[in-house]
């Protein structure tokens, strides 16, 4: 090389380890291709334009620009709905928003992949005040079988004595469990419709 005295030899290794990746970086560029156009088409279809990318000050009411991005990230992410804030600090902050948003005092939140994580624990079952439970929501948890996978009859018999949500946690967490593939929370989802349409 020119500019740098780096050994031929190492630059051939390089190049023909570039080569044999070359199908893998086809497919990440043709992946990359493919969401770049699906957001693009979302900001398309949800008519957002300069207007919308303006800066606001005070409380954002008659924010167009944050409705707007709620709206093309619903579309991105195939969701009912979005909130898009940059006030979500984390993961757990922004699914114990979620799950104040829809539970009510004598509401049951069921976990059907066991323990959630350490930090969403505290939100749910903490005895340091603002928790779930302090709030008169109570907490059932089915727990994963010896291999890992999802306990669908436990899961069916449990969703059997009532509950308002039925909590997946795809994620493995701080466990040693196997992360939860789409198909598998696809049967847990299946097995919890088939007992109560509306968890």
């Amino acid at each position: 090389m020119e500019f740098f005295n780096i050994d031929g030899r190492l630059l051939e290794t390089a190049k023909k380890a570039e080569e044999m990746a070359s199908e893998q970086f086809a497919k990440i560029s043709e992946t990359a291709e493919y969401n770049g156009n699906k957001v693009l088409s979302a900001f398309i279809n949800n008519r957002v334009s300069e207007m919308h990318l303006k800066g606001t000050i005070g409380y954002g009411y008659n924010d167009d620009g944050r409705d707007k991005l709620d709206m093309v990230y619903a579309e991105v992410f195939r969701t009912e709905d979005a909130l898009v804030r940059h006030s979500f600090v984390n993961g757990t902050h922004a699914l114990s928003t979620a799950l104040f948003g829809v539970l009510r005092p004598n509401d049951t939140l069921l976990c059907v992949t066991g323990a959630p994580y350490d930090t969403l624990t505290e939100v749910i079952n903490g005895e340091h005040g603002g928790s779930l439970k302090e709030f008169g929501v109570k907490y059932a948890q089915v727990d994963l079988l010896p291999d890992g996978t999802p306990d669908l009859e436990g899961i069916k018999a449990a969703v059997a004595k009532g509950c308002k949500v039925a909590y997946i946690q795809r994620s493995r967490g701080y466990s040693l469990r196997d992360s939860l593939s789409i198909s598998k929370i696809g049967e847990i989802i299946s097995a919890v419709k088939s007992v109560n349409s509306d968890a």
